[in-house]
Order: structure tokens, then sequence, then C-alpha cells
């Protein structure tokens, strides 16, 4: 729509917030009316129309079956569009037009905005399954015929009220008409069930909505003061109400048709079941959060109680060992730790990357230097756990057997995802610049416990690929294949 304004009519910005209001409202005006909506606008020159947006009912046949939008009609071969403009006022006139054999009712509301028109809806009822109309349908048409006069007037839609169409109530959902006063005029059965879900044991024709919602909302603590005015429709409001284990959703519209409150509509929907898995989400999200973080406690505590042990024992062969659990101990924590702070089972690898390089630089401090290039990205759960071992297990074999008693050196740990939304891979490399492999030494076929929990955690857990090869100059360079999941964006 904005390219279309923009390219085709003289209408300014604040104009077009205009019409984006009232599109956010419009699917109401077209179900209660069961008729197609074609919102048209007057050309840069005025010799043309331009449809700029298109709405069908939910409640009825359409009168369209191909878009409308984007097609232009010269002035006078539409009369009806040329008088609403025009004159500024509802147009009924005239006899159904025929189209592939269907009978449709045409009407042009003129789209006015701070005294100005700005552009027509054409309302297209089709009249082939045209019958005696219920009270339910009944009402639908005087509410549209009140709306339409309001947009008529300039006083539908509401400034500041723009409409969320996907999480509002619809017509459909429930909708109850009041009178000046409040009153109950009429209530569908969509609306009293949701009504019954609260509690309420009568029928709400004749009663006062807003005095009974507020006796329906629940005793415990304070009922908000507002409740029974927003229920009798006086402002246009959304609000929710919960009352016996039920949760309504309701919006209330004022109308005005003529200037002067003539009552309100008020659409609701019962969301009890939806606020139902929306708390139990939160429940199950906060109990996943507070296991991962008694795990990362736990583990801490291991590791606390490992650390001692080390430091009672005399052998250094034993205690190099102890203090290797302790390393490995701490990845996994660190990884409960950043899930504990997560609404979902991912976590953001980088961080841990960083984490795990300062943990495991403590082996020789001031001597080797550890860095990230790269980034590694939102990992799952399944692959974070793992490849924080595998990352400790690679960074604590460098920084030992790569450099010796006294020596310098760098160990940069390198990441880069690649790969479509189907086949993302994940691609690291471990360098470091020290004395490199042993003549003869295959990784496949290593025997130290590190490089074992390497082939098993990057092959066996997370189906990727492990070799290590002597680095470009000096060194070595471990590289890692994983398969993961393709970040959103």
């Amino acid at each position: 729509m904005n390219d279309l304004v923009r390219q085709h009519t003289a209408l300014g910005d604040s104009d077009l917030e205009w019409l984006h209001l009232l599109v956010s409202e419009w699917q109401l005006l077209s179900d209660l009316s069961f008729a197609d909506l074609v919102l048209w606008v007057p050309t840069l020159d005025g010799t043309r129309y331009v449809s700029v947006a298109q709405m069908r009912p939910n409640t009825g046949p359409t009168s369209y079956q191909n878009d409308m939008v984007g097609h232009l009609v010269p002035r006078g071969r539409r009369p009806m569009l040329d008088a609403a403009l025009d004159e500024g006022r509802i147009v009924r006139e005239g006899d159904p037009e025929w189209r592939e054999e269907v009978p449709v009712r045409v009407e042009s509301i003129p789209v006015r905005r701070e005294g100005r028109v700005l552009g027509v809806i054409a309302r297209n009822t089709n009249l082939l399954t045209v019958r005696t109309p219920s009270r339910l349908e009944l009402t639908y048409l005087q509410s549209a015929s009140d709306l339409a006069q309001m947009i008529a007037n300039g006083a539908f839609p509401f400034p500041g009220q723009q409409v969320d169409m996907d999480a509002s109530p619809r017509a459909g959902d429930g909708l109850i008409r009041l009178d000046a006063d409040g009153i109950v005029q009429y209530a569908s059965p969509n609306a009293l069930s949701a009504y019954h879900r609260l509690g309420l044991a009568a029928d709400l024709v004749g009663h006062h909505l807003g005095e009974t919602t507020a006796q329906l909302a629940p005793s415990r603590g304070p009922v908000d003061e507002s409740l029974a005015k927003l229920a009798s429709g006086w402002a246009p409001r959304e609000f929710e109400v919960e009352g016996n284990d039920g949760v309504i959703q309701l919006r209330a519209i004022p109308l005005k048709p003529k200037g002067n409150h003539i009552g309100s509509l008020v659409l609701l929907r019962d969301v009890t079941e939806l606020r139902r898995r929306e708390r139990e989400l939160i429940t199950k999200d906060a109990t996943i959060r507070e296991i991962h973080h008694r795990v990362k406690n736990n583990l801490q505590t291991v590791a606390a109680l490992l650390r001692l042990q080390a430091r009672r024992i005399g052998s250094a062969e034993g205690r190099e060992a102890l203090e290797e659990a302790v390393r490995r101990v701490g990845s996994i924590a660190i990884v409960h730790e950043t899930l504990s702070q997560n609404l979902d089972e991912r976590v953001e690898f980088d961080e841990i990357a960083d984490r795990v390089l300062s943990m495991v630089a403590e082996i020789s401090p001031g001597r080797v230097a550890g860095r990230r290039t790269g980034r590694f990205g939102i990992l799952d759960a399944e692959v974070a756990t793992p490849l924080a071992m595998v990352l400790t297990e690679l960074l604590q074999n460098a920084m030992e057997h790569g450099f010796g008693p006294g020596e310098r050196g760098t160990v940069e740990v390198t990441a880069v995802r690649s790969g479509t939304r189907r086949d993302a891979r994940l691609l690291i490399s471990v360098q470091d610049d020290g004395r490199g492999l042993p003549e003869g030494f295959d990784p496949q076929r290593a025997g130290n416990l590190g490089l074992q929990i390497v082939r098993t955690l990057v092959e066996g857990e997370m189906g990727g690929t492990f070799d290590m090869v002597p680095a470009s100059g000096q060194g070595t360079r471990v590289v890692l294949d994983i398969p993961v999941r393709a970040e959103k964006g």
C-alpha cells in the first residue's frame, strides 16, 4: 500500500498512517457487512482511482475472485465512487452489478480524516445466497452500518489504536451489542458461551455488561475499579477478565455514527486454553532453567571436591589427572550455567568458548596465550555440551604437549559457519605454534584419554569429523567439521 499511495496519489505521510489504521480495522467491517472491501484513492492528477488495499469477509462468499490491488480505473467509469468522493456521503443508490453471473450490491463509503475525504471504500456484497437474515446477521449489518457512517464522518478508526488483527477478537469469536447505557441488546452464542465460562448462570440480554463483568471478576484481591466502565463500552480499549477458571479477552468499540454515543460493540474471545498453555510454558521454562542451575551448582561442587583432593595427593601424575577432571567438569558446568539463563535449549557458544579458553589457560599462565577468531553462533544444547568438552580437551592437549617447560606460544581457536539451512555446518580449527606432532603420530589411533574423548564425542555423539595435522610453518592444527542447526534470521 505504501508504494501505491506514494507513486500514484498526493496523500502525505499522516494521511497514509490514517489509511494504515483503517486497514488494521477493516476486517471487522468486512465481516459485519458480509462483503468485500476495496479501498480506492484518487490519483495525483485526479483523473483516475487506484485500488491500494482489499479485504474479503470471513462470514460470507466473496465478490472478487481476483486480486484488485493496483488496479486503475478512470474517473466517471464508477459513478458511485465519484459521488462518495465529491459529496462526502455514503452512496447506496443503483442496481446490483452482475459479475460472472453473480449479482453484487455495491456501496461507496468515503474515508474522511480531519474534514478531508482521502479515498473511498467500495463495499461489494455477493447477493447469490441472500435469505431472510437471523437476529445475529441483523445485528452484524446494523453494526456495520454504524461503523461505515463513523468512517464517513472521520470518527473511525480511533487515532493511536492500531489493532493487531491476529491477536484481537474478531466478530465470529463473539459479539455483544450494547445500548447507550451499557445494557446488552444482543449477545451472540459464542459470546454467551464465553460468559458462561466465567461463571454467568443467566442470559446476558437486558443486563448491564459492565456491572455483570465486574461481578464475575475474581473476588480474591482488589477488582479493577475501571472494569465496569471498560466493559460498558465507553472507551475503545482491549482488556481481559478472569473468573471461575475462565479467561476472556474483550475489545470495546464505542458507536457514534452521528456524533452522539448510541451504544457499543464488544468483541470477545475465550482465551482460557491459550492462557493456560502460556502459563504451562512459563512454568516449564522456569523448571528447565532451575534444573540447569542446580546441575551447574552440583558440577561446581564436584569440581571443588576434586580440586581439594588434588591438593592432598603427593603424586604429580595423580594431581595432574584430577586437575584435568576438574577442567572437564568445569566445561560442562559453563554450558549449564548459560542454559539456566535462556528461555530455550540453545546457547550463544562464543561466550562459552571464551570462558573455556580462560579456564584452560590456567595450565600455563603467562606462557601460552589463547585467542578466538570467527563465530560459533547459537548452538543447541545437545551440541554445545559435548563441544565444550571437546574444546577443553583440545586446548588442554595443545597447552600441555605443544610446548616444553618455559616455552611461550599461542593457541588460536577459529570457528566458521557454512552451508544452507538444510545442511548447516560448523568448521572449527584449534591451532598452536608449538613443537608439532611426533613422528609417525596417528590421531585416529592415539591412545591418550583426551583424544579418545574427542573422537568419541565428535564422531559418535555429534556426527562430525575430526583430524589432526601439522600446521603450516610450525605447530599442530586440529580440524573439526560438525553438522549444526541453521541460525534463525
